[in-house]
């Protein structure tokens, strides 16, 4: 098994769960309508919650709910809605993803001889995607484990049992009566998991693919450096066969650029609403674990706060190992033996130098790269919102 598919395999889980596939068009007819069918009860599931979060915080206004209260809930709307879209892009642009899979693949098995830097990279990948499993576990153990502390909590204080649920839902009828509580804490359970899910399928996908565009890049840097191995000047034969690998070179190059504009296509709408969100999410999640008296909801904030830091943290830290991989490619071409070369192949070296100029790179839609300095944006902005926010609770 190649190191392309050993990094699938970790997440070939969560794409079943999700119902969303990374190999659509090798599908048949039958194997399509379970994926989907799986997707669509999925989203229903997940959404029909959202639905009732978001009517929950209506009323929670309307009746003059206090205005922690109501922060207790937003977050996890936000969040809930980011994991809904990250997933339906997925599913939107599937045969996209299918290609960049195959193509991605293919590149993989044609440097075969290369396994220190492939094992390198692709250990660092495997092992940010255990350790983000791990801290999604903490995550769904957090939300689903506290109503039973809660609960016990409670009855240790007053020794009478009050029912609690892991989320603020409104529903038809009443959740928290006896009969009705077991169906409503598990939905509540499946939804969460649905939705950590959902944005574990997106973000590994993104991780797996901006590391191997990253390794074929290393891999370009290499074969420009040693594309002149004699310490003098080139005979016509060898300038021949100098001018046929720049040519390979180029086009190498032309299709990694290809495939991180596909990948940006796939992702640039979802990471939008990922910057744009996660000042919401970093700043209510902030100010719900300084102003919330209960311990057990502060733990349940302070991982929910550490998650959403992790997660966007994570994005922008793997398009910003893209777009540096990418740029590297210059310098590269800069420690080449290219002075031993003629005019010709001098010009298209530069060229290829002069690309690199314009690097390849992931955007929130065109409004933002995503790198670390778009991180540490979004942590500026959120800490903007959040003492806005502490000022007003305070002036309350």
């Amino acid at each position: 098994m190649s190191y392309f598919d050993k990094s699938l395999e970790i997440v070939k889980f969560v794409f079943t769960l999700s119902g969303i596939t990374y190999k659509s068009k090798k599908l048949n007819t039958k194997e399509k309508l379970i994926v989907r069918s799986i997707y669509y009860f999925n989203f229903v599931s997940v959404n029909s919650d959202v639905v009732g979060a978001v009517y929950c915080f209506i009323d929670g206004v309307q009746t003059g709910k206090t205005f922690v209260e109501l922060t207790y809930i937003a977050p996890c709307i936000t969040f809930a809605i980011l994991c809904s879209l990250k997933a339906f892009c997925m599913f939107h642009y599937e045969d996209h993803v299918s290609d960049l899979i195959d193509q991605l693949r293919d590149l993989d098995n044609k440097r075969k001889d290369e396994s220190d830097i492939k094992k390198r990279e692709t250990n660092f990948l495997h092992a940010i995607l255990k350790a983000s499993n791990i801290i999604n576990l903490m995550l769904l153990l957090t939300f689903c484990v506290s109503p039973f502390i809660l609960i016990a909590y409670k009855y240790v204080k007053t020794s009478e049992v009050e029912l609690f649920l892991p989320l603020l839902i409104k529903y038809p009828f009443d959740s928290y009566d006896i009969k009705y509580w077991p169906y409503v804490y598990v939905h509540q359970f499946w939804s969460v998991v649905l939705v950590i899910v959902n944005l574990s399928v997106s973000d590994y996908l993104l991780f797996i693919c901006c590391t191997y565009l990253r390794i074929q890049f290393r891999f370009l840097q290499k074969d420009i450096r040693e594309i002149v191995t004699s310490n003098r000047k080139l005979t016509e034969p060898e300038l021949v066969l100098l001018q046929e690998k720049i040519v390979n070179l180029v086009k190498w190059h032309q299709e990694l650029i290809r495939l991180t504009g596909c990948l940006e296509l796939i992702y640039a709408k979802s990471t939008l609403y990922n910057f744009v969100s996660s000042s919401v999410l970093i700043c209510f999640t902030g100010f719900n674990v300084v102003t919330i008296d209960n311990v057990a909801f502060t733990i349940i904030f302070v991982v929910f706060l550490s998650t959403s830091l992790l997660q966007i943290f994570s994005l922008c830290f793997f398009g910003d190992l893209l777009m540096e991989s990418s740029t590297e490619v210059r310098n590269a071409v800069y420690e080449s033996k290219w002075y031993y070369t003629n005019t010709k192949a001098a010009k298209s070296l530069l060229i290829i130098q002069t690309r690199t100029d314009n690097p390849c790179k992931l955007t929130a839609f065109g409004f933002s790269e995503v790198n670390l300095k778009a991180f540490m944006s979004i942590l500026s902005s959120a800490w903007s919102y959040f003492a806005l926010l502490k000022t007003i609770y305070n002036e309350d």
